[in-house]
């Protein structure tokens, strides 16, 4: 009888220590973070009508955890995706432009709290990193996981950071473009690309074919990248590590040209689906969103007709730098405020729900792993 009394006792103080409605997360090992840049939801409704004449087919639209998380900055309505990326990293909205500093930052000219982010604590703890993006390697989204700058057009800063981790060894994978930009601001700063291999002694390849096949900590800097083969050999890489990884791949579904847009969004849809067949959910927790919205809409047509009936015409016309009008689909150009989705599974999921701040992301990467900010 006192066995059981104990016992209930122990139940009742450990469900003491959870809120009301509070899911106690699954442990993962491992974590990937899915970005799709300026993927509001009326993206991803017309990505799904676009592909499958139908909507709610993403694959990701099927993963049982769906929040919507607000992208707003410090002192402004509408997020970049510098805020955007250091909220959802380090869990501390800040100003816009700004990577992975707090908000007591003044942009260009004065550092702000260098913020923690949740690769540096996945290298504190021993874990393999990997950043993985269609754009430059040094960009707001990908810089903002393991570098921290008042500026986010500092890229030849950002990139030196690779090299001078605060926590672990640094980055072990980091896959991108950006190269004749960064290589012209790393020289202003009186460094080059073989200047940093060599120091370092990591190769940082041009190509994602030129990497060596054993090289388990590559660098590649490109013109353009291939982001599905660049994920895949991240992952594949990662996957080799016994204490876990963390990984964080972006791919710009921006609709400024909505074609194009919506089509990112639906290769990285795919994407999502087939690295989702090559993981354990039972040890792996999958989050894909987005770090700010945009200014998308579908305002008319019939299931009969294309989606982006007209789109041929506009692509041709000598005048594309105003707002896009096609028949059934208005392009403002710009980034908007409203919520964006966030959607989880696998491990640690089950947190992911409701309305939430985006900074909230970094406690359910951080929870899922099982450690304390």
């Amino acid at each position: 009888m006192r066995f059981h009394i104990l016992f209930l006792s122990a139940l009742l103080s450990v469900g003491s220590m959870m809120s009301p409605g509070q899911v106690k997360p699954e442990r993962a090992k491992n974590v990937i973070l899915f970005l799709a840049d300026a993927g509001g939801v009326p993206t991803f409704n017309a990505a799904s009508f676009l592909e499958y004449k139908a909507p709610q087919r993403l694959h990701i639209q099927s993963w049982p955890n769906l929040g919507l998380s607000d992208t707003s900055p410090v002192g402004s309505y509408v997020s970049d995706s510098a805020n955007g990326m250091t909220s959802i990293v380090t869990g501390v909205k800040t100003r816009n432009g700004v990577i992975s500093q707090g908000p007591d930052v003044v942009r260009g000219k004065q550092d702000g709290r260098t913020l923690k982010t949740i690769l540096e604590y996945a290298e504190e703890r021993g874990l393999k990193t990997g950043v993985v993006t269609g754009q430059a390697i040094t960009d707001a989204t990908p810089a903002a996981c393991y570098a921290h700058a008042n500026d986010r057009g500092k890229w030849g800063e950002i990139f030196v950071q690779a090299f001078k981790p605060r926590f672990g060894d640094g980055v072990d994978v980091l896959l991108g473009g950006g190269r004749e930009r960064i290589a012209k601001q790393l020289q202003d700063l009186g460094t080059s690309y073989e200047k940093l291999a060599a120091e370092n002694k990591r190769p940082i390849n041009a190509r994602l074919e030129d990497v060596a096949a054993n090289n388990m900590r590559p660098i590649v800097v490109a013109d353009k990248i291939d982001v599905r083969a660049a994920a895949l050999h991240a992952l594949n890489i990662l996957q080799k590590s016994k204490n876990g990884y963390f990984l964080m791949v972006e791919w710009d579904v921006h609709t400024d040209d909505p074609k194009a847009g919506l089509e990112h969004l639906i290769a990285f849809d795919k994407l999502a689906k087939e690295i989702e067949s090559k993981v354990n959910l039972k040890d792996t927790l999958l989050l894909f969103t987005a770090d700010h919205s945009f200014g998308f809409q579908m305002d008319g047509g019939s299931i009969d007709e294309p989606l982006l009936a007209g789109y041929d015409e506009w692509k041709n016309s000598t005048d594309k730098k105003g707002n896009v009008r096609l028949k059934n689909v208005y392009v403002n150009r710009r980034h908007t405020g409203e919520e964006v989705a966030a959607l989880a599974t696998g491990a640690g999921a089950s947190q992911v729900r409701g309305y939430f701040p985006n900074t909230k992301l970094f406690h359910v990467m951080l929870n899922a792993f099982g450690w304390k900010p």
